[in-house]
């Protein structure tokens, strides 16, 4: 379990094929004081991943399987990913439940400067649409955000965020561009909810 608040930025260096899957080698200086251990669950770009081996103080490897390669973006190609290590049990939860499982790859609709802040706008896909709600929470790439606006439209929707300054330094959210893809995990209380009125026939 996850916050979506980025401890760090790291860098995926290797790629490696590994049984239609790849094996990746990220360094991250910045989470050496939290001593990484074998089998530890760190959140790479948004996605929940077992640190495999250790490749040194500062670096591990993880094996990122077929489903999720096809459910996510970005791990299977050597750049920068968001990383938080687990939650433990008493810790501070500053954004919100978080669990490193993906639903979707959403698509980056605009970036607008907005005196020191961003105005990011996200196409969700239909799927996970629903899912998503005004004031309500989302991951993207790992980062948890508050959803300012939802617009649905013939794609999906497009969910806008207003991104602060600091978010923009501490993550990759700050090197998006039009066009580019992210990994969307919804708000865990909406995911069960709408299985829960899906399962009794609800709309």
């Amino acid at each position: 379990m996850f916050t979506g608040l980025v401890q760090a930025i790291g860098h995926i260096t290797e790629v490696a094929p590994l049984q239609g899957g790849v094996r990746i080698r990220i360094e991250a200086p910045g989470l050496a004081p939290r001593a990484i251990g074998l089998g530890d669950s760190i959140a790479t770009r948004g996605a929940c991943l077992t640190v495999a081996r250790l490749e040194g103080p500062y670096a591990w490897s993880a094996d990122v399987s077929p489903e999720s390669l096809a459910c996510t973006t970005g791990l299977d190609v050597p750049g920068p990913v968001n990383l938080e290590t687990s939650l433990a049990l008493g810790d501070v939860l500053g954004g919100h439940l978080v669990t490193g499982h993906v639903d979707a790859v959403g698509e980056v609709a605009s970036v607008e400067e907005q005196g020191g802040y961003r105005r990011l706008r996200v196409l969700v896909p239909p799927a996970l649409a629903a899912l998503v709600a005004a004031k309500g929470s989302l991951a993207i790439d790992g980062v948890s955000l508050t959803v300012n606006t939802v617009e649905d439209g013939p794609r999906g929707a497009i969910a806008s965020f207003q991104v602060i300054p600091h978010t923009l330094q501490a993550t990759t959210l700050g090197t998006l561009a039009a066009g580019q893809r992210v990994n969307l995990e919804a708000d865990l209380l909406a995911r069960y909810l709408a299985r829960m009125l899906a399962a009794r026939g609800g709309a």
